[in-house]
């Protein structure tokens, strides 16, 4: 995004991720293969909606700009990420922001619930870390580079 005679401003990404490890290796995957990005990391689907939607905290929207893209773990603390998902997809300032699930469950039952609530995308952590960085990149390179969005 870049406005008329300022520097360009960073695509930035909402991840909301309750287990530290997991974070981690999703921070230090972006850290391999973008550089162009700001990344605010939250733990759990309360502070993600509260963030959202410039709640408490996050009311300022110079300190909560929106995301391009929200990347949504499912199992989370005091709001569940399927939760979090339908919230978002349901009011209109922020239903266009793609939401990408981002977990370790595989199960049918997640797959559904996510696309049922207007998942942008549902994708499945590798185990391996070189995967999760060929996983990482892809996304980056879909979703920042490639895909068309509102967000801009």
């Amino acid at each position: 995004m870049k406005t008329a005679g300022a520097e360009p401003v960073p695509p930035s990404i909402l991840l909301v991720e309750d287990n530290p490890a997991h974070a981690e290796l999703v921070l230090r995957s972006f850290e391999v293969c973008r550089t162009d990005i700001k990344i605010v990391h939250l733990t759990d689907g309360e502070a993600a909606l509260d963030y959202l939607f410039r709640r408490g905290h996050y009311a300022d929207p110079q300190q909560s700009p929106r995301p391009r893209i929200v990347l949504l773990d499912l199992r989370l603390p005091r709001v569940d990420g399927l939760q979090v998902l339908a919230e978002i997809k349901s009011y209109p300032d922020i239903k266009q922001i793609p939401v990408i699930i981002l977990t370790t469950s595989s199960a049918e039952t997640d797959i559904s619930g996510a696309y049922e609530r207007h998942a942008n995308s549902y994708l499945v952590k590798p185990a391996e870390f070189e995967e999760l960085i060929q996983l990482i990149e892809a996304l980056g390179k879909y979703w920042l580079d490639w895909n068309s969005s509102l967000t801009r």
